[in-house]
C-alpha cells in the first residue's frame, strides 16, 4: 500500500510527513488527523515502499511502525536516515524494550510513541520534530528482556513513562538519581541504565553505603595508603578507583555522613579521588547513579544534606512508583517471579481468586514483598496451582510518619481558609478553640465504634474523666450513637 495525499494550496509547502505502518485503520486515523492538522501526508505499508517514498520526495518527518511485513522497522532507520537525512524518525510500537530503545538510540530516532498514543501527544511530538533545529531526543518505552538478567517490567503508563527516562538516562553519561520506596526496583533500573550505557562492557558497582562502617566508610570510597592508620598495612584502591570506566550505585544515598559529603561531590565533578593518607589526586573516570528512598529535600532543610550535592546527583532525576499505583503490573511480574522458581517447585500459574488477591494488596514492601509472597506460594502449593491459601498473610498497613505530613497538609489548608474567613478588626480569632470544635467529635466517635460503644473504654483511650465524656456526648447537636 503506498498512498501520497496531495493538498493543493497556494500557501508555501506544507510539511510531508511519511507514515509507515502496514495497519489500515491506523493509517486511515492518521491520516485524516494529520491532513486536518495542516500536513501533507504520505502512506506506505512496508519499510520496502517507505524507502522508495522517502528517496521520490523530500520528507520532513517520518512516523514508523516497528513491526512491519519484510524488513521491519528499526532495520530501516539506518536506510531511511540516508534517504530522508533531515528527518526526524519517530518509533511508534505497541511493544519496546530496553535493547530496542538502545538501538534506536544509536541509529537517531528522535522519539518513541508507544501504541495507543493520543493524537494530542503526536501533535506535540511533531511539533517538536519540526522546530528549526530540535533537539534530538529519544523517548522510549522499555523494558529489559536480557538473558540472565532481572527484568524491569511493566506495561502500566506510568511504567512507560519510566522506561522513557531510563532509555534517555541510558543514552547519556550524566549523573541519575532514582528516588522511590523501599522495594520499588531502584537497584534493578540501575543496572538496566548501565546495561544499555555506552559502559555497558565495563563494571557496575553496587555501593551500599549503609552497610558501610561509618569509621572505615572514607577508606571503602576512596581508598588508603599504608600506614593510613591502625591496621592500613598495605595501599588499596577503593571502590570508586575499582569502578573506572564504569558505572558506580551510590544505593541509599541518605546514609552518608555529612562530613564526607564534600569529598563525594569532589570526586564527581572533578572526576578524581584523593586515598586516605596521600595527596596525590587519582583520575576514576565513572558514571554516578545514586538511589534513595529518603526525601533529599528534607535533610537538606535538616542540614543532614548537602544541597550541592543534591543538585549535582540530580541532574536526572527517575522517580520510581510504588506497586500499588501500577496494579496493572502485578500479574506479569507474580508470572514472572513465579517462573523463576517453577523449576524446583513445578507451580505453573495461578487461579483467578489468588491473583485478584494479589491486586487487591497495598504490597507495603513493594515489588520486594510481591516477589517474596510467590515464592512462598510456590513452595506450599506443592505444584498446584496457586491459591488464596498458598499466599501468606498480607503485610499490616504502612505506619510511618509518612502521614504526618498528610496532616500538616489538610490542618494547613482548613487554616488558610479559617484566616481568609476571619475578621480582622477582631479582638479574638479562637483558631484553636475552633478546631478542638470540628475535630473532637469525630475523634470520640472514632474511638467509640473502635471500642463498641463502650464509653469506659472509650474514655480510658482518650484520656478523659468518664464523666466529661458523658458530658461531651450529651452536647447539643451532637448524634447519639
Amino acid at each position: 500500500m503506498t498512498i501520497s495525499i496531495p493538498v493543493h494550496t497556494g500557501e508555501s509547502m506544507m510539511p510531508q510527513i511519511l507514515v509507515v505502518d502496514d495497519e489500515p485503520r491506523h493509517c486511515n486515523s492518521l491520516r485524516e488527523f494529520l491532513t486536518q492538522a495542516g500536513y501533507q501526508v504520505h502512506i506506505a505499508g512496508s519499510a520496502e515502499q517507505a524507502c522508495e517514498l522517502a528517496a521520490g520526495a523530500p520528507m520532513n518527518a517520518i512516523l514508523l511502525d516497528i513491526r512491519l511485513p519484510g524488513m521491519d522497522g528499526l532495520s530501516a532507520v539506518e536506510r531511511l536516515r540516508q534517504l530522508a537525512p533531515d528527518a526526524p524518525v519517530i518509533i511508534m510500537t505497541a511493544f519496546g524494550t530496553l535493547e530496542t530503545a538502545s538501538n534506536a538510540v544509536k541509529a537517531g530516532v528522535f522519539e518513541y510513541l508507544v501504541k495507543p498514543f493520543s493524537l494530542k501527544d503526536l501533535k506535540s511530538v511533531l511539533s517538536r520534530a519540526l522546530e528549526p533545529k530540535p533537539a534530538r531526543t529519544l523517548v522510549a518505552h522499555a523494558q529489559s528482556r536480557a538473558a540472565g538478567t532481572e527484568l524491569v517490567i511493566g506495561r502500566s503508563p506510568v511504567m512507560q513513562r519510566i522506561f522513557n527516562l531510563a532509555a534517555l538516562a541510558a543514552a547519556s553519561d550524566v549523573p541519575v538519581l532514582l528516588t522511590g520506596e523501599s522495594g520499588t526496583g531502584k537497584e534493578i533500573l540501575a543496572r538496566a541504565i548501565h546495561r544499555y550505557s555506552a559502559r555497558a562492557s565495563n563494571r557496575f558497582l553496587p555501593v551500599f553505603l549503609a552497610a558501610l562502617s561509618p569509621n572505615l566508610i572514607e577508606s571503602e570510597l576512596f581508598g588508603h595508603a599504608k600506614g593510613s592508620y591502625t591496621g592500613a598495612e598495605q595501599h588499596r584502591p577503593g571502590l570508586l578507583e575499582q569502578a573506572h570506566e564504569g558505572t558506580v550505585l551510590l544505593d541509599e544515598l541518605g546514609d552518608i555522613p555529612l562530613p564526607l559529603q564534600v569529598k563525594l561531590l569532589r570526586a564527581i565533578e572533578q572526576q578524581e579521588v584523593t586515598r586516605v593518607g596521600e595527596d596525590i589526586s587519582r583520575p576514576v573516570r565513572v558514571r554516578f547513579i545514586a538511589a534513595t528512598n529518603k526525601s533529599l529535600p528534607d535533610l537538606i532543610a535538616k542540614g543532614q544534606f548537602r544541597e550541592d550535592l543534591f543538585y549535582r546527583l540530580s541532574v536526572y532525576h527517575i522517580e520510581l512508583p510504588p506497586l500499588r499505583d501500577r496494579r496493572e503490573d502485578i500479574p506479569e511480574l507474580a508470572h514472572y517471579f513465579l517462573q523463576r522458581v517453577s523449576a524446583l517447585n513445578r507451580a505453573t500459574d495461578f487461579t483467578p481468586a489468588a491473583m485478584a488477591e494479589l491486586q487487591s494488596r497495598e504490597w507495603v514492601g513493594n515489588i520486594r514483598e510481591l516477589r517474596n509472597a510467590v515464592e512462598h506460594a510456590a513452595v506450599v502449593s506443592r505444584g498446584a496451582p496457586i491459591a488464596v491459601e498458598h499466599l501468606p498473610h498480607s503485610s499490616p498497613a504502612r505506619l510511618q510518619s509518612d502521614a504526618i505530613p498528610d496532616w500538616k497538609s489538610l490542618l494547613g489548608g482548613w487554616l488558610d481558609r479559617q484566616l481568609a474567613s476571619l475578621d480582622p478588626f477582631s479582638d479574638r480569632a479562637a483558631i484553636h478553640e475552633t478546631l478542638m470544635q470540628e475535630i473532637e467529635p469525630s475523634l470520640i466517635e472514632l474511638v467509640l465504634a473502635r471500642c463498641r460503644q463502650n464509653q469506659s473504654a472509650a474514655s480510658r483511650i482518650l484520656g478523659l474523666d468518664p464523666k466529661t465524656m458523658r458530658t461531651k456526648l450529651q452536647l447539643p447537636g451532637r448524634e447519639k450513637p
